[in-house]
């Protein structure tokens, strides 16, 4: 029943639960402490329910695991995970009509075969800085826009496994401009150029859509520091065993915190010392060079890491 990974977390925090009826699982009570698994948590993702819990017998209830969480005083990378694997149902409709509500700029000029002028000029001069080819605009369908709200702004779509579009990131590349992203204002929670991994082989996890065109190959952008709900359970409960975390050095803390999630699912994960470049600064051939030279994380390299951010 449920998520694997949920389960799986929230047994390391209360014990060792028991599965019950309608979508709940039954747990010692943290407020009580009686004998019995009185403490019953609804984890139904389909429910209204969802994340409700109770004790049977001193009352002890509340909505949302972090808050459950947050009561009895969670270790701070169990609490950040549990905020990572939950949300209500609600919030989870909406975030879906949200990204079905999503369409490219009415300005977008695609560059597959753009109009010949400055606007293009400049637009294929800033991709050419960021070593983007004409091979990379064709398969991500890259374009820009000349007016309107991401005006002088290189638009990068992302497609899901249907070829529908579910996000995409804009990039300013005028110099003089004072805002250099301007993302849509819909959810996050989708899984980023989805409609090119392959489920069955390992899968690289980087932060932007830029970092993803230099690596080109079953690589997933995080469009921040974080891994999202939806993709989280689309990695737990896919055929893919290597995963390749190639984050920023100042998201190290979250990096690890999926690292950890990620083994305790029996995943192999492989934590990819970025040094001081992006995988965009590095090219293909020097990232490709660096994963082919790192190793499987071992929890005793975890541990260790994890002491090391403190």
């Amino acid at each position: 029943m449920g998520n694997t990974a949920l389960i799986y977390l929230i047994d390391s925090v209360l014990g060792q639960g028991k599965s019950t009826s309608k979508g709940n699982r039954a747990y010692r009570c943290p407020e009580c402490n009686h004998h019995k698994l009185k403490l019953e948590i609804n984890l139904d993702e389909t429910s209204t329910n969802f994340q409700f819990y109770q004790c049977w017998v001193c009352g002890f209830k509340g909505k949302k695991l972090t808050t459950l969480f947050k009561k009895i005083e969670a270790d701070p990378d169990k609490f950040s995970q549990i905020k990572l694997l939950t949300k209500s149902s609600s919030t989870e409709s909406q975030k879906i009509n949200e990204t079905k509500k999503i369409i490219l700029p009415k300005e977008f000029i695609s560059l597959i075969n753009p109009p010949k002028n400055l606007s293009t000029k400049h637009a294929l001069h800033y991709l050419k800085t960021r070593n983007v080819t004409q091979k990379d605009i064709i398969k991500y369908n890259i374009g820009y826009c000349e007016f309107g709200l991401y005006s002088n702004m290189i638009i990068i779509p992302s497609y899901d496994e249907k070829g529908n579009l579910n996000y995409f990131t804009a990039r300013s590349y005028d110099k003089n401009s004072k805002v250099k992203y301007r993302n849509p204002d819909v959810s996050r929670d989708i899984i980023g150029l989805e409609l090119f991994i392959n489920w069955n082989v390992p899968i690289i996890l980087c932060e932007g859509m830029f970092d993803a065109i230099a690596i080109k190959r079953n690589v997933i952008p995080l469009l921040g520091k974080n891994i999202q709900s939806s993709l989280m359970k689309k990695i737990i409960n896919s055929k893919v065993q290597k995963i390749y975390i190639a984050l920023d050095k100042d998201a190290i803390k979250q990096a690890l915190n999926f690292c950890e999630t990620l083994m305790n699912e029996g995943k192999e994960v492989y934590l990819v010392d970025l040094e001081e470049k992006d995988p965009s600064e590095m090219g293909f051939e020097k990232f490709t060079n660096l994963i082919q030279n790192t190793y499987p994380l071992t929890f005793s390299d975890l541990l260790e890491k994890k002491f090391l951010t403190l």
